[in-house]
């Protein structure tokens, strides 16, 4: 015959607490990412917004802050490599050619 095991009980909270982040990492790399989406917004206002969302609406761009490169295309996996070939370690950050920047539905 056969002996029935009883089920485990799933553990309540984090999985990792060994790698939970302290608050003031938190707090550092928030500032690190609202800074680089600020330079990054900024080219995007200076160079791009004016003259190409008329005629590239809904297109990609995929913006390096260092150098001011961007490189836009209809598809976002093309438009990314255009940039990483040229900056391989770079951080990009990428957008869409419209009012909100956003690239997808939340």
């Amino acid at each position: 015959m056969t002996q029935i095991l009883p089920k485990p009980i799933a553990r309540q909270g984090r999985v990792f607490l060994d790698r939970q982040l302290d608050p003031v990492e938190k707090a550092r790399r928030q500032a690190e990412n609202e800074a680089f989406g600020q330079r990054c917004r900024a080219i995007f206002e200076r160079r791009v917004a004016g003259d190409i969302i008329p005629q590239h609406y809904d297109w990609y761009i995929v913006i390096e802050p260092d150098s001011g490169d961007y490189a836009i295309d209809p598809d976002d996996k093309i438009a990314s490599p255009k940039i990483h070939t040229k900056y391989p370690h770079a951080k990009c950050l990428i957008m869409r050619l419209n009012e909100t920047g956003c690239c997808g539905k939340i």
